[in-house]
């Protein structure tokens, strides 16, 4: 069981051939192929390499299953007594990523 430790949109995530992942909006078009460069860890079985802080040449492809929006998220500020309260949301933009394959070099 080989996987690899990515990171993409400033967060890191452990990553098999076959998994589903929704990462921070990237800009590529649905059913693309991408290559994530920016490789932490990748463990075959009982060999790990670990980068500093990347490992050269090593990648994962992957390809992109959807674009979409996360639900939404409500930010709700209140202030007793002083007649202040305001409501805020968000919806993040994401990405979902079919990890294709696992390579170092």
């Amino acid at each position: 069981m080989a996987y690899a430790v990515i990171q993409t949109g400033g967060k890191q995530y452990r990553v098999e051939s076959g998994n589903e992942i929704e990462v921070e909006k990237l800009d590529a078009e649905v059913g693309a192929d991408i290559q994530l460069s920016e490789v932490l860890l990748v463990a075959d079985g009982g060999k790990i390499q670990v980068g500093a802080p990347f490992i050269n040449g090593a990648k994962v492809e992957a390809k992109v299953v959807d674009q979409f929006k996360d639900d939404k998220v409500i930010a709700f500020k209140f202030r007793r007594r002083k007649g202040y309260h305001r409501t805020v949301g968000h919806r993040r933009q994401l990405t979902k990523l079919k990890i294709e394959s696992i390579s170092t070099k």
